[in-house]
């Protein structure tokens, strides 16, 4: 009886070559024996890579499709010869979308490359993001070597090419298979890639060309920065190998809070506790904000929930190029504080305020022109 390769490789008859090859090199990933090292997955394995060599072949897949087996007379699937014995899955992964077929190197990677980033976080006082400040910071990064200047050689000496890859940076190896000559490259174990070897590394450096160094650089933070932003430092960060172009120093503000003031973007808000006479009559009032004093003036008759704005007073606007684009403002909430406990004398002149003003009774206010409102009418809508 004629097997079923199209069973074996789990696709339709009707299925393309494309899809026959995606089903097969799923399956290699599976059951390879590098992966899978189970008997029974290494007999699907077989029987897969030659349900594969047939159905890849045109003129073998069209006697499979009249019935017939190209196979039966060169014995069962698991007693051919594998066509990857020897092969790493890695290499079967190389022969379908890795360098076959002798295709162009990808050549030896630079010893020299650029650095990596580094941060570094500093906190300021909301004065200190009002004005902006210069601050002296110590860093620990990776610097060029000063024996070698970034090249990890012993003083006299120069790297030498390597003799396992030739310079290449990557070793090949051919293979036959069913899918014909199979070369894999990979990158060389002795010279990582990089194609040359340094045989008598630089003593400081150990042939990577930085150490690591501590040293104090100045930061300038513009004004009206908030918390979170990152100020870029250009070229203060690490060396890269084999003393590469440095990354940049990102300095991160961390925001102290305020005692006064809450901050919203470039605005200030805060909160002026006033007794309720000053309330009542009126007053002018020193305020001190991040720029100074200034005198706030109250009307007679602020009710509780007031805001003001003094406009200007708040923090500098500070673009996404790091220029300045004006200020922002300072709002002022106005809380009207009630006395919880009153002397005698006390009660009785606010008795007789209540008396001059007609306030000993009490009445409920009207919403809408239509009596019964106020609080509890609020209440009662809200339990509909």
């Amino acid at each position: 009886m004629a097997r079923d390769y199209y069973g074996i490789l789990g696709v339709r008859p009707d299925a393309t070559s494309d899809e026959i090859k995606r089903a097969y090199r799923r399956l290699a990933r599976e059951l390879h024996p590098d992966v899978n090292p189970d008997a029974d997955a290494q007999q699907r394995f077989r029987d897969v890579t030659a349900a594969y060599e047939v159905l890849s072949d045109p003129q073998k897949r069209k006697i499979v499709d009249m019935g017939g087996d190209p196979l039966a007379n060169g014995g069962g699937a698991g007693s051919m010869r594998d066509p990857f014995a020897g092969f790493g899955l890695g290499d079967i992964m190389d022969a379908f979308f890795g360098a076959t077929g002798g295709g162009p190197a990808r050549g030896p990677r630079s010893r020299v490359q650029p650095g990596t980033d580094a941060l570094i976080r500093i906190e300021l006082t909301l004065e200190e993001c009002n004005t902006g400040v210069s601050r002296e910071l110590t860093v620990d990064t990776a610097v060029v070597c000063d024996v070698c200047r970034g090249s990890g050689c012993a003083d006299g000496t120069v790297p030498q090419t390597c003799d396992t890859c030739g310079g290449r940076g990557e070793v090949q190896s051919v293979q036959r298979s069913f899918l014909g000559q199979v070369v894999t490259a990979r990158t060389c174990p002795v010279c990582r890639g990089l194609g040359e070897v340094i045989p008598d590394p630089c003593r400081q450096c150990g042939g990577d060309g930085r150490v690591r160094a501590r040293r104090t650089i100045t930061a300038k933070i513009p004004p009206g920065v908030a918390d979170g932003m990152r100020v870029r430092l250009s070229g203060q960060g690490e060396v890269g190998p084999g003393g590469g172009p440095a990354g940049d120093l990102y300095v991160e503000v961390v925001e102290i809070p305020h005692s006064t003031f809450e901050r919203n973007g470039a605005d200030l808000h805060c909160t002026l506790r006033i007794p309720m006479t000053t309330a009542a009559l009126g007053a002018v009032i020193p305020l001190e904000t991040l720029d100074g004093p200034v005198e706030l003036e109250l009307e007679p008759g602020t009710q509780p929930g007031t805001e003001l704005l003094l406009p200007g007073h708040g923090l500098p606007r500070l673009r996404s190029s790091g220029r300045l684009d004006g200020r922002g403002d300072l709002y002022v909430h106005i809380e009207v504080e009630i006395p919880a406990k009153l002397d005698g004398r006390q009660a009785e002149l606010l008795r007789e305020l209540a008396s001059l003003r007609g306030e000993e009774e009490h009445t409920l206010a009207t919403v809408n022109g239509r009596a019964g409102g106020g609080i509890f009418s609020r209440l009662r809508s809200r339990g509909r």
